[in-house]
């Protein structure tokens, strides 16, 4: 499997429209009210671009075996680096390798002590979160809409390694 992180103004705005008004992917995303329109797409994209330029970091396209299968990475929120994964439904199954490209360019890359994601209550089925070590946080509200945010610490590195060894 090839995949490669991309910036999302290089992916052919047609096929985010498409991911965006994905049922299966509409109902794990509150904010997204109504339809996912052209003008709408311009603007998403034109606002994460605005993140890379700005605070440096911002969500990738990723690309599969030269499909667009969704977005993500992180983004500022509140103050902290938020990681988000919005994945078409036939690319669920990669999330985890995505996951941990994310989290190492996260930690290692830019050298941040934490990242959070947040999860509307309705979401329910948090174990996978839990079992890679996130915590829950507080209790957040974004565009009206409540969020449970939780929060991965950086990884302590072991003595040996924090003297250059391996």
């Amino acid at each position: 499997m090839n995949i490669e992180f991309k910036r999302l103004a290089e992916i052919e705005k047609s096929d985010i429209i498409e991911l965006m008004n994905n049922p299966l992917v509409r109902r794990q995303m509150p904010l997204l009210q109504s339809d996912f329109s052209e003008s709408d797409c311009d603007k998403f994209v034109a606002s994460k671009e605005q993140l890379w330029t700005e605070h440096g970091y911002g969500p990738w396209a990723f690309i599969v075996n030269d499909q667009f299968a969704g977005w993500g990475g992180l983004q500022p929120e509140s103050g902290e680096a938020d990681l988000a994964l919005v994945l078409h439904s036939d690319y669920w199954g990669i999330g985890k390798v995505l996951y941990k490209e994310i989290i190492s360019r996260a930690f290692d890359n830019l050298g941040l002590t934490s990242v959070t994601v947040l999860f509307p209550p309705t979401r329910t089925r948090i174990k996978g979160i839990l079992r890679l070590g996130f915590k829950e946080d507080k209790e957040v509200e974004i565009g009206n809409e409540r969020f449970i945010r939780y929060r991965l610490e950086k990884p302590v590195k072991n003595k040996d390694e924090v003297k250059g060894k391996k």
